[in-house]
């Protein structure tokens, strides 16, 4: 899995790779040939007072280690910009998969372990492909090499080799296995600890206005000891790794020096080759230790490219048809065909058997008790979900036969809990039309009711607007959302109570400016106060998932029991008939 997602996404850079293998290459030669020449000047030059020797040798020697610096740079730029390109395209795959995710698959993973897997998880990988490059050729070749060498300049001690090198690769495989179940669970407490920190951040007026900070602070601990905990067991199989290593590293040292001391006196080793055997024999554990530092990685990178690849295999629930003929004009009439659906997981369905149709120029309102289905019933219109049984059609097409574009230009929301990005209120309100004139922005502000309070703002259309609207006022946000949905010029309206948040005064103003600019379009409105509703065209009573109810206001005062209930429990009949 994890080579399988390196390989795809490092196929475009093959240049940048060729040049690090070839420039590791180039180090790794010059580092396997700079203990020889040294054993040459100790051996010949130094023995023999041959001055001239030395100089040449030595100038070789500066040489190589000259060539060794530049290659080594090169290779480490060429990697570093060979992981960083390969990290950026595994993100933007990632951020793709979740931008065309349906609400199903983003509540089936969780927001946090999906920021997690775009973030944390990629930087794994992308550190991972960073040392690979750098010791992916220098490793093998220095070990294989170094043994060559080391042989060629002694065999007698050639069994500290086959001894020293073993002994550390068992050492290191035998902490891996256990440092694999650990990182996995390190991913998954890493999730943990960003839900509980995004929810805290979301919901700290809540915290704040229920004095909650103890319990919330306490919730927060508990996750973060919880992951502390795990990273400390890592800590711990690192702890006892690098003294290990370091321990064969001078027993090893220790044996050459005890060992080749004794040839050397009884005259079966030069001190030139002795040197150069220690110093070859350093370069195979070193080797040996770089290859430790990436098999450290691979485990965690290995779970990190499980989690990504889930994402990116993920398929979608609602697709865009391969083929769409839609090429009549829209003009916005939806109709529910005997509708049904239900959520994953829940044992019974949400709407069950909807059947009705909202007209041009007409408002369908809908109304009903909490947890009927009315907002549930509005996201099936721009296929936020998908029917379970049944079909809702715009303008006598289904809705899975038009594609996103079509659906954006047919329909524009305005959701429950209205969201701002951050920018300026021209770029949010030209989110649904790019090519929206200032007029046009500034028409849509006006009958939303929100154009005096941004041209009272210091930059008008280019005031700021933090992440979430948080820099404005409930009912401000929720204006400037319903004149984003205007400005889109759209066939279908839908509002799902979007006028909560609104004064009296102000709502009937903005109801009353909707009815001259929407009157040929399609208006759905879900709401909880019977007088936004009044005088709508059609409304609707939903109680537990089904239409107990349709008609006018008046209608559905003589007709229906449930409206009228909720009618009553809001204000008197007689005030209102």
């Amino acid at each position: 899995m994890l080579l399988r997602l390196i390989l795809k996404h490092a196929k475009p850079y093959r240049p940048w790779i060729i040049a690090v293998l070839v420039f590791q290459l180039g180090t790794t030669m010059a580092t396997l040939f700079l203990p020889s020449l040294n054993a040459r000047i100790i051996d010949e030059g130094v023995t023999q007072g041959d001055t001239d020797f030395i100089w040449r040798t030595g100038a070789m020697m500066l040489m190589v280690a000259f060539i060794q610096v530049l290659t080594a740079i090169a290779a480490v730029y060429f990697g570093a910009k060979t992981s960083m390109a390969v990290g950026r395209d595994i993100r933007r795959g990632v951020f793709h998969s979740v931008a065309g995710f349906s609400a199903r698959e983003v509540n089936e993973f969780g927001a946090p372990t999906l920021i997690t897997r775009g973030t944390n998880d990629v930087q794994q990988v992308q550190m991972l492909v960073l040392m690979g490059l750098n010791f992916m050729v220098s490793a093998p070749i220095m070990c294989v090499g170094g043994i060559i060498m080391a042989l060629r300049e002694d065999a007698g001690l050639s069994w500290l080799v086959w001894v020293s090198v073993p002994l550390l690769v068992v050492i290191v495989g035998f902490l891996i296995r256990l440092l694999m179940p650990l990182f996995r669970l390190m991913q998954e407490r890493i999730d943990s600890i960003n839900g509980v920190l995004r929810e805290q951040i979301i919901g700290i007026r809540v915290v704040r206005a229920f004095v909650r900070e103890p319990y919330e602070t306490e919730r927060f601990r508990a996750a973060n000891e919880r992951l502390t905990e795990v990273g400390v067991r890592v800590g711990q199989l690192f702890v006892l790794m690098f003294p290990l290593i370091g321990m064969i590293l001078h027993l090893a040292t220790a044996a050459v020096l005890w060992f080749g001391g004794h040839r050397v006196a009884d005259g079966n080793m030069e001190v030139g080759s002795l040197t150069a055997f220690l110093q070859y024999l350093l370069q195979i554990l070193m080797a040996v230790m770089m290859g430790t530092f990436m098999a450290m990685m691979i485990p965690r990178a290995a779970v990190c490219a499980e989690r990504i690849d889930e994402v990116l295999q993920a398929e979608p629930s609602l697709r865009d048809p391969e083929v769409t003929t839609v090429d009549a004009p829209a003009h916005g009439t939806v109709e529910f065909r005997r509708v049904s659906f239900g959520y994953p997981g829940a044992e019974e369905p949400v709407l069950k058997d909807l059947q009705f149709t909202a007209e041009p120029g007409r408002m369908t309102a809908i109304i009903g008790s909490t947890g009927s289905g009315k907002s549930t019933l509005l996201n099936l219109i721009p296929r936020l979900y998908d029917a379970d049984a049944g079909q809702v059609l715009i303008d006598g097409t289904p809705v899975s036969a038009l594609t996103r574009e079509q659906l954006s230009e047919r329909v524009a929301a305005v959701p429950q809990r209205p969201y701002l990005f951050s920018g300026t209120v021209a770029s949010n309100l030209r989110y649904g039309n790019r090519e929206a004139t200032d007029p046009e922005l500034w028409e849509a502000l006006r009958i939303a009711q929100a154009r005096d309070f941004v041209s009272g703002k210091e930059g008008g259309l280019e005031s700021g607007i933090a992440q979430g609207g948080t820099n404005v006022s409930g009912g401000q946000r929720q204006r400037l959302c319903i004149a984003r949905a205007l400005a889109a010029r759209p066939k279908v309206y839908l509002f799902d109570d979007s006028f909560s948040a609104l004064d009296v005064t102000t709502d009937s103003r903005l109801r009353a400016a909707l009815k001259e600019t929407t009157g040929e379009a399609t208006v759905i409105v879900v709401a909880q106060r019977v007088s936004t509703i009044i005088d709508a065209d059609q409304i609707l009573v939903l109680d537990d998932g089904e239409i107990v109810g349709r008609g006018t206001h008046e209608e559905l005062l003589e007709s229906s029991a449930t409206y009228l209930e909720i009618v009553e429990s809001q204000i008197s009949a007689e005030e209102v008939s």
